[in-house]
């Protein structure tokens, strides 16, 4: 055993032990080994730093801007809700129809590709039921490698073996000859993880439903549903074409106007969307317009019936295809609400809503005042303000973030920028639905390069408004799993460079030759399984291919059971993070350490392993 190939041996070792402690970060355990292989002379920096440039990784970066486009527009939460009516909220059925449609998704997506597209619907998913994210993701990630299987494309070490025959002069295997081996993949999976998905994090109770959950319990706190009506203004009305200071609404009619949403793009159903405004004094009424009012019944129906108004159902929606308001109709990507409690010292004190110039002063509608566990919702204009009163107030986010500033007469509570980016941007959803189908036409087509589609799609979730620009976009991204495949990538190149593979799989290989072709083919298989541990699966079935068809020719049996071996242990690695791009994906999300996989994913691969060595020469006799 040379040096070189020593101290390689030596950094996997040390790195795998740090792993499994998990009291270093993983990425600072990726780097420091990468390092170490770099001083020692066994990389070159070039061939350290190729993991960087790597195409895996540079996707890597864009699925996640695509991801997140996903769950910013909401498009994430529809489809969750979708697959919710056939899967129920129990996780039982949410384990198994998250692995099928992955495992559907991962035949002819990259397994990279259909996490990454999962991973926000999955999560959503998770919340909808209460259940921690753990629970679903490692499932969802461990799928996306077999649904791999089920097709010739589904994964690189398929279309190695493939070659491998060729050139052996055997015949070109078929787009759907795997099928029956992913499928076989696929069961044993869902069987497994049913078993195994106790050892995994988390528990419901544990789970966080998000700011949009408080808002929403705030809402339901100052009873704002009992007093918000909407009323529609049809061509020919007499406020058309006036300011609201001029119509003086609150004064005539004792309700107040809250926000104004209009039509835009009519030409285009597809386009259609809806523009809201916060109502101010110079907001110019539109026919068309759609009036949020806070108010009593019996006003609100008098001022629709004064000004030739139709009173909307609630079940009505204001734009073909829309909800009718969604869950909150106060809270939107742009408009939010938020409770501020009056200082001691604070000028309003004492003041009547109507002379406190709130409106003018911070852009901002009081919706309702809280005295003593008592909502005030009526003719709010006459409400004398007192100190221990709290004020519900609505308006654009960045106005609720200027007022947070102001500390002299009010103080905000929460967080409002941080809720702000937690509300999804519903209208912007079939916008991302379509680069999303985008990306998968290219992906499966491959007119262009994958990593290409990738990143074309992530510019234009982010030109097209589905992420709030490129800040976003570089805060979406799980920069510890981008560094952590980038440093672990060159490290299949020192293994092979310095002869360690080789040496490792011959040497497995030619324990089991003299034990008969099952035995061989148990031998390949698990050797593969192994390797591919420390290195990509890509690499691992180009380096056992050849062995694998050399053993089984030189045994005088079919060849064909052996490279299935091979490209099927390649591909069904689970104990391991940095193994798979999918792995990595998860483990921020699913709040996983390494010994999850160790505990969950070791299991199944033994398992997997030990179910495809018994039916490969069943479905491929030697």
């Amino acid at each position: 055993m040379n040096a070189p190939m020593l101290i390689t041996l030596i950094a996997l070792a040390a790195s795998a032990i740090l792993f499994v402690s998990g009291k270093v970060r993983s990425d600072l355990v990726a780097v420091c080994a990468l390092l170490a292989l770099m001083l020692t002379g066994v990389l070159t920096p070039q061939e350290a730093l190729a993991g960087f440039s790597n195409s895996v990784v540079i996707m890597m970066i864009g699925l996640f801007v695509v991801g997140h486009g996903v769950f910013r527009t909401g498009l994430a939460r529809m489809a969750g809700s979708k697959i919710l009516q056939y899967a129920g909220k129990g996780e039982t059925g949410l384990v198994v129809t998250v692995m099928l449609v992955t495992g559907a998704m991962g035949a002819f997506v990259s397994n990279t590709g259909t996490v990454a597209l999962l991973m926000p619907i999955v999560v959503s998913l998770a919340a909808s039921a209460g259940l921690h994210p753990g629970k679903l993701l490692m499932p969802l990630a461990f799928a996306s490698g077999m649904g791999g299987m089920l097709t010739l494309i589904g994964t690189p070490p398929n279309l190695i073996i493939q070659e491998t025959l060729v050139a052996a002069g055997y015949e070109r295997l078929s787009f759907f000859d795997f099928t029956p081996v992913g499928l076989i993949c696929l069961a044993v999976g869902i069987i497994a993880m049913l078993a195994l998905r106790r050892l995994l994090p988390g528990q419901a109770k544990h789970v966080s439903r998000g700011e949009a959950g408080s808002l929403q319990k705030l809402a339901e706190k100052y009873e704002l549903t009992q007093n918000l009506f909407r009323v529609q203004v049809p061509d020919g009305s007499p406020l058309c074409g006036k300011t609201l200071s001029g119509l003086d609404i609150p004064s005539r009619f004792g309700i107040s106007v809250l926000e104004i949403r209009r039509k835009l793009s009519m030409k285009n159903q597809f386009l259609k969307t809806l523009d809201q405004e916060i109502a101010g004094p110079e907001t110019v009424v539109q026919a068309g317009d759609v009036m949020y009012v806070s108010g009593g019944y019996d006003e609100v129906r008098s001022f629709a019936e004064a000004c030739g108004l139709k009173l909307m159902e609630a079940h009505a929606v204001e734009i073909a295809g829309a909800d009718a308001g969604g869950t909150e109709p106060f809270v939107t990507p742009d408009i939010g609400i938020a409770e501020i409690m009056l200082t001691p010292h604070s000028e309003l004190i004492g003041k009547l809503v109507k002379q406190s110039g709130f409106r003018e002063k911070y852009r901002l509608n009081i919706l309702a005042v809280r005295r003593k566990n008592r909502n005030l919702l009526h003719h709010l204009k006459d409400v004398r303000l007192r100190f221990g009163d709290t004020l519900l107030v609505q308006g654009a986010w960045k106005d609720i973030a200027l007022l947070a500033d102001d500390q002299d007469d009010v103080v905000v509570t929460g967080q409002p920028l941080k809720e702000a980016g937690r509300m999804t941007m519903d209208r912007k959803a079939p916008v991302a639905a379509g680069v999303l189908l985008l990306m998968v036409v290219l992906l499966v087509t491959e007119w262009v390069p994958a990593v290409a589609a990738v990143m074309a799609a992530a510019l234009l979730m982010v030109a097209l408004g589905c992420v709030r620009g490129m800040e976003e976009a570089y805060k979406s991204v799980k920069w510890e799993s981008v560094v952590l495949i980038g440093a672990m990538l060159p490290f299949s190149s020192a293994v092979e460079k310095t002869g360690a593979a080789e040496l490792i799989s011959r040497a497995l290989v030619e324990s089991f030759g003299n034990l008969g072709p099952m035995a061989l083919m148990a031998g390949v298989y698990f050797a593969t399984s192994i390797l591919t541990l420390f290195i990509s699966n890509t690499a691992c079935a180009v380096l056992l291919a050849p062995i694998a068809l050399g053993a089984a020719l030189q045994m005088e049996v079919s060849p064909v059971p052996f490279l299935f071996a091979v490209t099927v242990g390649a591909s069904m690695c689970f104990a391991s993070p940095f193994s798979t791009p999918p792995n990595a994906l998860v483990m921020s999300a699913g709040r996983y350490r390494f010994l999850h996989y160790v505990k969950v994913g070791g299991p199944l691969q033994i398992v997997m392993g030990a179910v495809m060595v018994v039916a490969l020469p069943l479905l491929f006799p030697f």
